[in-house]
């Protein structure tokens, strides 16, 4: 009878997992050639001025739109100061890499995002899409791509090399 009951024991502990004692995954940063490190958490995203778009891209299932919110990615890396900022189109020696919290990496030039070149509106999205994007799931839109392979779901870390 004992080792009848330890098996079920063990069946319910396996059943029920262990969901009370897991935390939540730690905000993302972006680090690396920067004067400042951030801590992409709910406090800094909501301190900027929220950018809203539309996109539409192909994948691998068909054609896919969606409207995002969220932070500009250039906004971000102003606020972090690349680390040699004066030099001569300094945004030009710069890149970054995006990674998932499955591992999942994309690069991007800064002087994609940067203003006094492209300009693009890239964002760092915590509303919209599907699945949705959230504070603690952040998601890389990069507008303008015919293919979605640069929208990163549930960033963890941004990169500046």
């Amino acid at each position: 009878m004992t080792k009848l009951l330890f098996i079920a024991v063990f069946c319910l502990a396996v059943l029920t997992g262990n969901e009370s004692q897991s935390e939540p995954a730690a905000a993302p940063t972006l680090e690396g050639s920067v004067q400042q490190r951030l801590v992409l958490d709910k406090t800094l995203l909501e301190s900027f001025t929220p950018v809203t778009i539309d996109v539409t891209f192909k994948t691998d299932k068909g054609e896919k739109s969606g409207r995002y919110t969220g932070v500009l990615l250039w906004s971000l890396i102003e606020k972090a100061r690349l680390t040699d900022v004066g030099a001569k189109n300094a945004a030009l020696r710069h890149t970054l890499l995006i990674t998932g919290r499955d591992g999942y990496s994309v690069a991007l030039a800064v002087g994609e995002l940067d203003p006094h070149y492209e300009g693009k509106s890239v964002i760092l999205a915590y509303a919209g899409g599907e699945p949705p994007a959230s504070i603690d799931a952040p998601r890389l839109v990069v507008p303008g791509d015919k293919h979605g392979g640069r929208s990163v779901r549930d960033v963890a870390s941004i990169d500046v090399r």
